[in-house]
């Protein structure tokens, strides 16, 4: 099938998604995703911030879809024409969906893990809004400890439901899910009881915001102070290919290795992330690359720093040649010529 997106052209396998089709393409028409998960089944469609404009429906049936359609769970049709960055439609309701998210999301960046790596941050960065009008009081909740390294921070929560299908698909008998319903939803365990499997640390690495924190790693460092680096172990668990973020020498955290669209390309188990922080239990591949826009990856040592030259022009100063070369230098008596400029104010 054939399927256009911002006038590019894509051949694509029957049952993709229009999201698919757009991440296949790349470049700035995909659509932000902050609750579709490509590794987890049943996942999209929640969070309303993929949304795009069909502006034909197919070659059989050319006629546009009326309302904005979900990227992440609207088939590709053959001859399908959508619009995404290129549609005033869509950027005004992605503005209006990261507004919405946004209404009991506290502005607590600087003071959280996940900062520099927040998904719900970039979306601010491009579709956010100066001010909020929301003058309700936000919701709040306690942090609770949910297991014996992963505290919940609940006022972050936007509801994307990435950790209970992470507990669904990956463990057996969850203990944790959404509580309550409308606006008192709340992520949160049966009865306070702890999270005991040896994959619930994948739900750190799903979760788009701060609401899911390694309390190993809770406030010893900023993600874009730390070297990622790609290794590996042998692990009977789980695969033991991870991520380690490393300060010096130490190693300061372990996360599952993360696409482009910061989704794990496969899920590690407890004992990798957690109880193996020492550089000797691990074969280090080399330095990980991220994308040149993410805030990791500014002045780090994978990233290739152009030195930045200044030319200062003739007519910018109006002065002597020692003045563009050096303005905060010590007063020059003026020459006689000089002193008469500047009475007329030529100077």
């Amino acid at each position: 099938m054939k399927v256009t997106i911002d006038g590019q052209a894509i051949e694509v396998e029957p049952g993709t998604t229009i999201l698919q089709a757009a991440r296949k393409i790349g470049g700035e028409s995909v659509p932000p995703a902050m609750c579709y998960y490509s590794k987890l089944e049943g996942s999209g469609g929640k969070c309303r911030c993929c949304l795009v404009e069909v502006a034909k429906g197919s070659d059989a049936d050319p006629r546009p879809m009326p309302k904005l359609m979900a990227s992440c769970v609207t088939g590709c049709m053959d001859g399908m024409e959508i619009n995404s960055k290129s549609s005033d439609r869509v950027k005004e309701a992605r503005e209006s969906v990261t507004e919405f998210l946004l209404i009991n999301h506290p502005l607590d960046c600087p003071v959280c893990d996940q900062a520099g790596e927040c998904d719900l941050q970039d979306l601010s960065f491009e579709h956010g809004k100066g001010k909020s009008r929301f003058i309700e009081d936000k919701r709040t909740f306690e942090p609770e400890d949910i297991g014996p390294n992963i505290q919940l921070h609940m006022n972050r929560c936007i509801l994307c439901y990435r950790c209970v299908m992470v507990a669904d698909q990956l463990t057996d008998n969850r203990v944790h899910g959404v509580m309550d319903r409308g606006d008192h939803s709340n992520i949160s365990t049966c009865i306070s009881k702890a999270i005991d499997n040896e994959f619930s640390g994948n739900m750190i690495d799903v979760c788009p915001v701060g609401a899911l924190t390694d309390k190993t790693f809770r406030f010893k460092s900023r993600v874009w102070f730390n070297k990622p680096y790609t290794a590996h172990r042998d692990c009977d668990k789980c695969s033991g290919k991870t991520t380690l973020w490393m300060f010096g020498g130490e190693i300061q955290r372990v996360t599952g290795r993360k696409d482009v669209y910061h989704e794990v390309d496969e899920f590690i188990c407890n004992g990798c992330r957690f109880d193996h922080k020492d550089p000797t239990h691990w074969v280090i591949e080399g330095p990980r690359a991220f994308d040149k826009d993410s805030v990791i990856n500014q002045n780090n040592y994978t990233q290739k720093l152009e030195t930045v030259v200044i030319d200062t022009e003739d007519f910018i100063l109006k002065g002597r040649e020692q003045d563009r070369l050096k303005i905060s230098m010590p007063a020059i008596p003026l020459d006689k010529e000089e002193e008469e400029d500047f009475k007329h104010g030529n100077i």
